[in-house]
């Protein structure tokens, strides 16, 4: 499960940020997922308050944005939602589709103390 590792990555960047931004606790955790980062939306839940057990986010609360697929179609030209890499068009069929959001995984906001 790599979402352990993201979560460690995400507390090393809390941990940081509170040094530069002089807070001690962080009550809650925004975090934007896409639907095409490969991350797991449930696997976060589960791994984050297991990773942040004995930190400066001990008790926070880890609220999960989750962001659509678009893709720019090139052969009817129109942004359109996607699911999953390699679905085709909703209205052309078309595969020749450019991924323009929905790949990242990112600390949106944060509640802290």
């Amino acid at each position: 499960m790599h979402e352990m590792s993201l979560c460690e990555g995400m507390l090393e960047i809390l941990k940081e940020q509170a040094k530069t931004q002089n807070y001690s606790t962080v009550k809650t955790v925004f975090l934007e997922i896409g639907k095409l980062s490969n991350v797991e939306p449930d696997a976060m839940r589960f791994a984050f308050p297991v990773v942040a057990k004995g930190s400066l986010a001990e008790n926070a609360t880890l609220e999960i944005i989750e962001v659509s697929g678009q893709a720019w179609c090139m052969q009817c030209e129109k942004n359109v939602v996607i699911e999953q890499r390699y679905d085709g068009c909703p209205f052309c069929e078309s595969h020749q589709l450019q991924v323009i959001d929905g790949e990242q995984m990112r600390i949106k906001e944060l509640e802290v103390a």
